[in-house]
């Protein structure tokens, strides 16, 4: 198993202990009722819940600022203090203030963990995995929903369950939570970027990919710092080098096979990108995104068949010539090599290249010069997910361009290459100003890791989020939050045990011998257990079908099974038909929004935001997130008692409807995409449309 994904385990059990407390104060709550005689106080009954959304929210306001400031891991060990404390405190509380206070504490915990254990998997995965590693969360809630409807399950067969107890029992994990934090999770590569600390950057990047050669990714987090600005739209024409000679609107990118290489070619005026990007539209950013996605052959298509063979290291021809044509074309020769990982300095390995001489053969070919010995693929400065990482001179500066390459339609060759002889193939690409610049290189043509000082634009907090690209990406998330927590999902959760208590399910246990609420709390349990494997559906799904298939897919769904809950309750049916249908209707609900409505939002969040501004941006979507929880969970008793359970879906149903159409019209896919360019997308999007 990849360091990546062991990293995002644990970082994904801050969100076990929220599901574990979620479950938790949903069983206890029928407890607490009893010993503070509130059954006629359904707000302060209602205030109990949500105190913790409450704790949430206000720490959700510092989180994302206070992360960009001093890393993601303190924020998480800080979490995992606060669920221990908070557990420590429910177990004793003595009066209903106390609780309060204690469940302020775990709201503390929560809304840290959940605001940043996305982000933090987010920086840490590669594309390809991403959105697998960033369901985890999901998973891990689910896990711990399950654990404690168990515990509360089995508590509640005794003649006086403690709720004390069950609350309390939260601080044992969380010490589990705390050593993880502490002695096993390395800081966000990216963060580390942002402050300039290279060289502990590489170090973290080597032992999540497990391998030595990390220049292309440490290039894209440079990149990163500077996403968002001006962004233009090309296609290239990918082929042979016939003349081996250079051109000022070529790049040359040279393959693993001795004496061939490859040139990219504008296509000028066909650029499909270009032509959706033309026609400004409330869709034209998911037209752009979806305008890539469907050149990819196949569906589980994740990585491009072309640029694995293509190095990434890029030649810049230092040579002055002596007439004007030789200059010109000395400064704009920046070419592609693959990097000779087998050669690297063993100096620290600062002096893996990244900007490096071509070389030439006896026959006067060129070639790439650092051909690996063993035959297999080098990195180079391969991003992930089908992309490559490019530079071209700037002609207007004395700076660089990057250009993000993807192919569109692969073409295989007879030794299962993506190249043939004299074949050509198209490429989209997304161009604009790097942050690294013709100084950096050194008098051998080379930048290693420690060399690297991004030149990123001074802009303020203000003026980056006042960025279009920003607040297009901004409207995709918190509306996604909105509908979320409007669909009634965490209200449900929270109040599950009471639902099937008024749905009729004891009926269905009847013989069993267990009293309603045992009843009620096993029935959860084995609804949050069924939610296991629509969540592993799900994580297998979101980097093959996608984030914005599997949202499309699913809303209908939920949207039916709330129909269903309607209808049944409005429809006169026997004791044990209400039961069964109201029953297995929850069991679909809470299903269908897992593998869906739950955990994607979340997942789009820490994807579409650019990394300086990444954490402020997060904070303003879970504050949304908390906002609506905290409505939805205060008035969901009130409403139960006003307007009844049909009248509670009814409005939820009315919710995902809506929410079908925004995700529609306004979310992107973005599997398999690097961070830096999905930020990208949402630029050039932005630009077109106001054009």
């Amino acid at each position: 198993m990849s360091g990546a994904a062991l990293v995002a385990i644990a970082a994904a059990v801050g969100n076990l202990l929220q599901g574990w407390d979620n479950a938790t104060i949903a069983g206890a709550v029928l407890y607490i009722k009893r010993e503070f005689k509130l059954e006629t106080q359904p707000k302060i009954e209602g205030l109990i819940v949500s105190m913790s959304l409450i704790g949430a929210t206000v720490i959700t306001t510092f989180s994302g600022p206070v992360s960009d400031s001093v890393g993601r891991r303190p924020m998480l060990i800080i979490s995992s203090i606060l669920y221990f404390l908070s557990g420590l405190v429910m177990s004793w509380a003595p009066n209903v203030y106390i609780l309060l206070l204690a469940r302020l504490l775990d709201g503390f915990g929560i809304g840290l963990a959940v605001t940043l254990v996305p982000v933090y998997i987010s920086e840490t995965a590669p594309p390809e995995i991403r959105g697998l590693l960033n369901t985890l969360p999901q998973f891990t809630g689910c896990a711990g929903m399950f654990l404690s409807y168990c515990m509360v399950f089995t508590m509640s067969l005794q003649d006086n369950p403690s709720w004390r107890l069950m609350l309390g029992v939260l601080s044992i994990p969380s010490l589990v939570y705390f050593a993880l934090t502490v002695f096993y999770l390395p800081e966000s590569p990216r963060w580390l970027v942002s402050k300039g600390r290279m060289t502990e950057a590489k170090e973290v990047l080597q032992i999540l990919r497990g391998r030595e050669d990390v220049t292309g990714e440490m290039a894209l987090l440079c990149e990163g710092l500077g996403s968002g600005g001006e962004t233009s739209i090309a296609e290239y024409e990918i082929t042979q080098d016939q003349d081996h000679g250079s051109s000022r609107d070529h790049i040359k990118l040279y393959g693993n096979e001795a004496n061939q290489s490859w040139v990219a070619k504008p296509v000028r005026g066909q650029s499909n990108l270009s032509l959706v990007s033309r026609h400004g539209s409330t869709t034209q950013i998911v037209n752009l995104f979806g305008s890539v996605h469907e050149k990819v052959s196949g569906l589980g298509s994740m990585r491009s068949m072309i640029f694995p063979t293509i190095g990434s290291i890029f030649n810049i021809n230092e040579e002055e010539g002596k007439n004007e044509q030789s200059d010109a074309e000395s400064q704009d020769d920046i070419e592609h090599q693959i990097s000779d990982a087998s050669r690297a300095g063993s100096e620290d390995r600062l002096k893996t290249p990244l900007l490096s001489r071509q070389t030439t053969n006896n026959d006067g070919q060129t070639s790439g010069g650092s051909f690996l010995a063993n035959g297999e693929q080098p990195s180079g400065m391969g991003i992930g997910g089908g992309w490559q990482l490019a530079y071209k001179k700037d002609e207007n500066s004395d700076g660089l361009k990057k250009i993000y390459l993807h192919q569109d339609n692969p073409i295989e060759s007879r030794h299962g290459s993506t190249m043939t002889l004299g074949g050509a193939n198209n490429a989209a690409a997304l161009i604009s100003k790097s942050v690294l610049h013709l100084d950096d290189i050194s008098g051998q043509g080379t930048i290693g890791v420690a060399m690297m000082k991004p030149s990123v634009p001074q802009r303020s907090t203000w003026e980056e989020l006042a960025d279009p690209g920003v607040k297009n990406a901004l409207i995709v998330g918190i509306g996604l939050q909105i509908l979320q927590q409007f669909s009634g999902i965490n209200g449900v959760l929270y109040y599950t045990p009471q639902i099937l208590e008024q749905a009729g399910v004891g009926v269905l246990l009847k013989s069993l011998g267990l009293r309603p609420d045992s009843a009620s709390f096993l029935i959860s349990a084995l609804t949050t257990l069924l939610m296991l494997p629509s969540i592993g559906v799900a994580m297998r799904l979101m980097d093959i079908a996608g984030r914005r298939w599997l949202l499309l897919s699913t809303l209908p769904v939920l949207l039916s099974s709330l129909v269903v809950l309607v209808l049944s309750d409005v429809i006169r049916l026997s004791s044990t038909i209400h039961a069964v249908v109201s029953t297995v209707s929850v069991i679909v609900y809470f299903c269908c929004f897992v593998m869906g409505f739950g955990p994607i939002p979340n997942i789009l969040c820490a994807e579409i935001f650019p990394t300086r501004v990444r954490g402020i941006c997060i904070a303003i979507c879970a504050l949304t997130f908390w906002f609506g929880d905290i409505i939805v969970t205060y008035s969901l008793p009130i409403m139960l008692t006003r307007i009844g359970l049909s009248g509670v879906f009814g409005m939820y149903a009315i919710v995902c409807a809506i929410a079908w159409v925004f995700v529609y019209l306004r979310v992107p896919e973005t599997k398999g995409m690097p961070l830096e360019v999905i930020t990208e997308f949402f630029a050039v999007g932005a630009k077109q449309a106001q054009d």
